[in-house]
């Protein structure tokens, strides 16, 4: 009987030992990251029977676990890879809010200056000075148009960088949790099925930190390993073995790094919006979703302006009595043929209405049969089947042969920044005149009058003989003859009637009188053989007709399909960013939130509770001391057994 208590003594002080190592090892892993808080398991030892009834034989240590809960785990996983998605998205955007709606950086303050000195050039046409000021205005809005795009650049390109960063350490854990998976496999084989507790923590704190890269899902096995997954499905890591993802150069933009993912020897472009959450998947969406539209949509009305303001200064008279030039240089859209393409095919795209310009990119497929133009802000198709044929502004043109899978990408607008500036350093080629002048002869006798007179781009294709009369002549109805003849359109009304040359032309008073890109009005009453005649504008140097429609334009809706302005293009990217920013500070925020909360769900199940490890360390104590007393006593007995025996 001594012998028995004596081992249970000795059971009882080997829990008591057990328990004080375990609370003594939560203590010291307190502040351990991804530390679970682990309890001794132990039940009661085989009981002996005596024949009046069962004794038991003390205590039996069954197994050390962990405090873990897989579901917590789970959603905590999730979070984090929301949060670190979001947190990563509003930083990259709040940057470029800052650049694009600094008062003194932005674009605003750079137009209001430019069409300041376009007002003083139409105050003063012929003064060097303003000319020279028009000029210089026009140089400081193209270094802001390229300033900013090149801050844009150096963002994409930072987010290349950060790309490849990510990707690598992904890797890292993927390849630190298949050595994890081994590592418990073999530990737990060799403790014939104990779980190594420390082991499972650090590997799902390895899960922790990779769902701050990217969002990842968990597949545990029956043998306890994990299998991870990725994107659409993708294994990144299955048992002990792993699969790389790589970055890679776009096939369509050279300037791109794209997320690859390594399979049997084979790199397939893993798709954007399969790459969700964490750091990753953040800095893919800042970029698809915000950074390419912001920079196509500076882009857009550079080119908007450049087109507009080139378009104007084409109808006007510089100081050298010569049609005017382009004022701006204009980019030309950027389209790439896909590396991959196997056919002979090309793509040339040219921007045939800059006012009908969306801020998207635009992709071609060929599936065989058809080429399929594909609007990649918002996904709509459009059916290519005329060579040229126009699309948001844009005027695609195919040669060669295509085959089945040939790819190009389209941006329109990309380069609109890039490539604005000013295209004349010649003050005197400053087309501030109009290219006619209108007057009426001074020997009329009536009270007839004629406006000043505008061209239009048919004044440039193919323009009228010069001078032309008009001579008023009573009659029924009253009618005006054109010298030398040729076809006049009347417009009054809003009705337009074309009269062929040579016929007369009844007269209207405040109708519009238009020919060979011409136009003006005749209004009053004009006597019987009064005449008007339109010329060339020669030495027409303080004419500031044409500066004055060059000023007009700053108010014109002339982008988005006539709808708004150049500031009003550039406000709507401002708010559209800032907005974006905001939505984004306040998910990021919420999201914090939410993690937090979770987290300390979890930790108040898993995690170290000092005053808790405290209380057991002493209880634990007196069980020691206990579990001694009565191996103590056992002793006493045997000794005094013996001392009988004698």
């Amino acid at each position: 009987m001594a012998s028995n208590i004596l081992s249970i003594g000795q059971s009882a002080l080997a829990a008591a030992q057990a328990g004080i190592s375990t609370t003594g090892n939560n203590i010291a892993n307190a502040a351990t990251p991804g530390y679970s808080r682990q309890v001794v398991v132990q039940s009661a030892a085989l009981p002996q029977n005596y024949g009046y009834g069962f004794l038991g034989q003390g205590a039996q240590i069954d197994t050390v676990k962990r405090i873990y809960n897989d579901f917590q785990a789970i959603q905590v996983r999730a979070t984090q890879s929301t949060n670190s998605s979001q947190s990563t998205y509003a930083t990259q955007m709040q940057q470029v809010d800052n650049m694009l709606a600094d008062p003194s950086a932005g674009l605003s303050s750079a137009l209001q200056d430019f069409f300041k000195g376009v007002q003083d050039l139409a105050a003063n046409p012929a003064s060097a000075p303003s000319r020279q000021a028009a000029l210089s205005s026009g140089q400081s809005l193209a270094t802001r148009f390229q300033g900013l795009n090149g801050q844009l650049t150096q963002m994409n390109q930072g987010v290349n960088s950060q790309i490849a960063s990510s990707v690598g350490v992904i890797n890292t854990y993927a390849q630190k949790i298949a050595q994890l998976n081994d590592a418990i496999t073999l530990a737990q084989g060799a403790a014939n099925g104990q779980p190594a507790n420390d082991l499972l923590d650090q590997r799902d704190q390895l899960m922790m930190d990779l769902s701050k890269e990217i969002n990842a899902t968990v597949v545990k096995q029956d043998d306890g390993k994990y299998n991870v997954f990725i994107g659409n499905g993708q294994p990144l890591v299955i048992g002990n073995q792993t699969f790389a993802l790589k970055t890679t150069v776009s096939p369509t933009d050279q300037g791109r790094t794209e997320v690859a993912y390594a399979t049997n020897g084979n790199t397939v472009i893993m798709g954007e919006n399969s790459l969700t959450g964490g750091n990753l998947g953040g800095l893919l969406a800042f970029r698809s979703q915000s950074l390419d539209p912001a920079q196509n949509a500076l882009g857009r009305v550079a080119i908007g302006l450049a087109s507009t303001f080139n378009a104007q200064h084409r109808l006007g008279q510089d100081l050298n009595g010569n049609m005017g030039g382009d004022f701006f240089t204009v980019a030309s859209p950027r389209v790439t043929a896909s590396s991959a393409n196997a056919g002979t095919g090309a793509l040339t795209a040219t921007i045939s209405n800059a006012s009908a310009l969306t801020a998207s990119d635009y992709r071609l497929n060929f599936d065989g049969t058809n080429y399929n133009l594909t609007r990649l802000t918002d996904g709509v198709i459009t059916q290519i089947t005329t060579s040229p044929q126009t699309v948001d502004g844009v005027s695609l043109s195919l040669a060669g042969t295509m085959v089945a899978g040939d790819s190009f990408l389209i941006r329109p607008t990309v380069d609109g920044a890039k490539a604005f500036n000013v295209a004349i350093s010649d003050t005197s080629l400053i087309a501030a005149a109009a290219p006619i002048r209108s007057a009426a002869i001074s020997t009329n006798t009536g009270t007839g009058s004629i406006s000043a007179g505008a061209v239009d781009a048919a004044y440039l294709a193919t323009p009228p003989v010069l001078p032309t009369t008009l001579t008023y002549s009573t009659g029924t109805p009253d009618v005006l003859n054109v010298s030398p003849a040729t076809s006049v359109t009347v417009t009054s009304g809003g009705t337009s009637t074309t009269y062929a040359a040579g016929a007369s032309v009844p007269y209207t008073a405040g109708a519009t009188v238009s020919f060979g890109g011409v136009s003006f009005t005749l209004s009053g009453a004009p006597a019987n053989g009064d005449a008007f005649t339109i010329s060339s504008n020669t030495g027409g140097v303080g004419d500031n007709r044409n500066a004055l429609l060059l000023g007009a334009l700053q108010t014109s809706n002339t982008l988005a399909s006539g709808t708004t302005t150049y500031q009003g293009g550039y406000s709507q990217l401002v708010s559209s960013v800032g907005n974006k920013t905001n939505e984004l500070n306040v998910s990021s925020t919420a999201s914090g939130n939410l993690l937090t909360s979770m987290v300390q769900a979890q930790q108040s199940v898993s995690g170290v509770n000092l005053d808790e490890e405290a209380t057991n360390l002493l209880r634990y104590q007196q069980a020691y001391q206990a579990a001694g007393k009565v191996m103590q006593i056992a002793s006493q007995l045997f000794n005094t057994l013996l001392t009988l025996g004698n």
